[in-house]
């Protein structure tokens, strides 16, 4: 199983529609709007590092509004 967290700089204003955004994505397991640097911040659990890293690149930096992100991977178990 591959993790990710991805943490997500929006447009001003259109948090509401990224988070429903993102909720339609397979891997996406769940969203937290978030207070700080960045708007929102999202956990995703993949079968395959490969489709976590499609996942990211293809879907999620795509949707409209989302200005930028940063991807935390996951390594190992739980601690």
């Amino acid at each position: 199983m591959a993790v990710a967290f991805v943490l997500i700089n929006c447009e001003l204003g259109s948090e509401k529609q990224v988070i429903t955004d993102l909720k339609s994505i397979c891997c996406v397991k769940k969203v937290y709007g978030v207070f700080g640097a960045y708007d929102l911040m999202t956990s995703l659990e993949c079968e395959r590092l490969e489709e976590l890293r499609q996942t990211i690149i293809s879907e999620i930096r795509r949707i409209k509004n989302v200005r930028s992100t940063i991807t935390l991977m996951g390594i190992g178990g739980q601690c």
